[in-house]
């Protein structure tokens, strides 16, 4: 009887404990493509006047792309990695420039605003579950310090630019793509060091206002909070 106990009990834990990993080369590196809707917070700085929502209407959301670099300096046994990263990207806001005299008038002539989001943070990945379990999922989260650059623009010249400072945050979770197709992923790393490949889907707050600094009109509110998804790998 204890020995068909013991033997229910093994065969329950190895349908749900990944296989012995096979040899891999080390991991060091995370490198993430990241796009998704990026609305500034330009009218929380102007409640009454709402100039972002004036320029460019109430449901602009354009389109962000960005890219993010982690070191992956330590590993925590039984959970996941710690690390630091540097994120950089950008998104641009066009739309028909609207007469003061009568703001339902366009004119054809173009006005913009680009932002440019950047941000360092520190990074911890729990991948036990993608490791050493069946269960292919890695949830992470980020906080750190956030920068952007702004500069708006119509078809003749730069109106105005300025820089603001402010936080960054982000929860995701990531699949691991790898256990769709084991041998293609040994196959990639053996042949470029990529240790896992991901879809990731991520929130992300980021916090552009200055610090709540207003005396600055160059610290525009530039931040969002918003969703990004892409793709990511480890080498």
């Amino acid at each position: 009887m204890l020995a068909s106990r013991t033997a229910a009990a093994d065969l329950e834990e190895s349908t749900w404990r990944r296989r012995e990993r096979p040899p891999e080369s080390p991991q060091h590196v995370a490198l993430e493509l990241r796009f998704g809707p990026y609305r500034p917070t330009v009218d929380e700085e102007f409640p009454a006047a709402r100039p972002y929502e004036g320029a460019f209407g109430p449901d602009k959301k354009p389109f962000y792309f960005g890219l993010e670099f982690d070191w992956q300096f330590f590993r925590i046994p039984k959970l996941g990695t710690v690390g630091a990263g540097l994120g950089w990207g950008y998104t641009r806001s066009s739309a028909n420039a609207r007469f003061r005299a009568a703001p339902n008038d366009v004119s054809a002539e173009d006005t913009n605003l680009s932002i440019m989001p950047m941000y360092g943070v520190g990074v911890l990945r729990v991948d036990y579950l993608a490791r050493e379990t069946v269960i292919p999922l890695v949830v992470y989260g980020k906080a750190g310090l956030g920068y952007g650059l702004w500069w708006s623009s119509n078809n003749i010249s730069t109106l105005g630019k300025g820089h603001t400072w402010g936080t960054h945050f982000a929860l995701g979770g990531m699949l691991l793509l790898d256990a769709l197709d084991e041998h293609a992923a040994v196959e990639l790393d053996n042949e470029w060091g990529i240790n896992n490949t991901y879809f990731y889907v991520e929130w992300m707050k980021a916090n552009l206002d200055g610090f709540n600094h207003t005396g600055d009109h160059s610290v525009l509110h530039v931040g969002a909070d918003t969703w990004v998804m892409g793709l990511a790998i480890e080498m």
